[in-house]
């Protein structure tokens, strides 16, 4: 029953590290969806910055097109000036230039509508930016969490893996133990054997001394000396096998004393 609730705890605890390593699995890939959207965002920022510096592009094209058209309205009324003295050809280029100023005035105008559009539309994009960087800011304050959350994690797990270990050479220690506490029961049963050789000898040898003082010095007599030898040859290794097997008990008793997993084994409440 001992064994079996050892087996069980042990079970239990490696059911709970399972469990642990399964949580810590599912948090590093949330993490992991995490930083892909994070990565999608970004993408989506740099394309947005990119559309941005092209608008911007744009613009200075422009600006650069108004200020060839004022050199040209300046060139125009230069022309003007020195073809003062024509006045009706002035009058018809005046004509002429009025309808180009018009047209200009129009296509200024354009312009203008055009800068104030893409002014808009660069308001739209700032706008834009600062929501996405809000919202890196959020995801970084969440990623910021579950690294919190991982490291609780991680300092769960090394806790259970010094517990898991504690528990192994607790483990292996009284299993040591145990196997000398066999040995030992062994060598007492050896003894125990060795200890029946000198009673079966001892028996024999009485039996021999019984039979040669009842029938004295006749035929009997090799059997009887026959089996007094076989008595003492008994008693003789019955003796020695017992010598040695009670040294082995000694000295395990002594590898006993000093072992801490027979001391876990006796202060546990399991083995009381």
């Amino acid at each position: 029953m001992q064994q079996v609730a050892s087996k069980e705890k042990g079970l239990t605890f490696e059911k709970r590290l399972e469990e642990l390593e399964t949580a810590l699995n599912a948090a590093m890939a949330e993490r992991d969806a995490v930083n892909a959207q994070n990565a999608q965002l970004l993408a989506q920022l740099e394309a947005i910055m990119e559309k941005v510096a092209q608008l911007e592009a744009e613009s200075v094209e422009q600006a650069n097109r108004v200020t060839e058209l004022a050199n040209v309205r300046t060139e125009l009324g230069q022309e003007r000036t020195s073809l003062a003295t024509l006045q009706t050809d002035m009058a018809r280029r005046r004509t002429a230039m009025a309808e180009e100023r018009t047209e200009l005035s129009h296509e200024r105008t354009r312009l203008a509508d055009n800068r104030t559009e893409l002014a808009k539309g660069r308001t739209d994009l700032a706008r834009q930016r600062t929501q996405l960087a809000t919202t890196r800011t959020d995801l970084a304050l969440e990623r910021t969490d579950l690294a919190k959350t991982r490291t609780n994690y991680s300092i769960r797990r090394t806790e259970l893996a010094e517990e898991r270990n504690t528990l192994a050479t607790t483990r292996t220690l009284r299993a040591r133990a145990r196997t000398r506490l066999s040995l030992q029961r062994t060598e007492l049963a050896r003894e125990r054997t060795y200890l029946a050789l000198v009673r079966t000898g001892l028996a024999l040898f009485t039996a021999g001394v019984a039979l040669f003082r009842y029938f004295g010095i006749s035929e009997w007599s090799i059997f009887d000396s026959a089996l007094i030898a076989i008595s003492l040859a008994l008693v003789a290794v019955g003796a020695t096998g017992y010598y040695r097997a009670h040294r082995h008990v000694n000295e395990l008793h002594r590898l006993l004393a000093v072992d801490e997993g027979f001391s876990d084994l006796q202060a546990s409440p399991e083995q009381g």
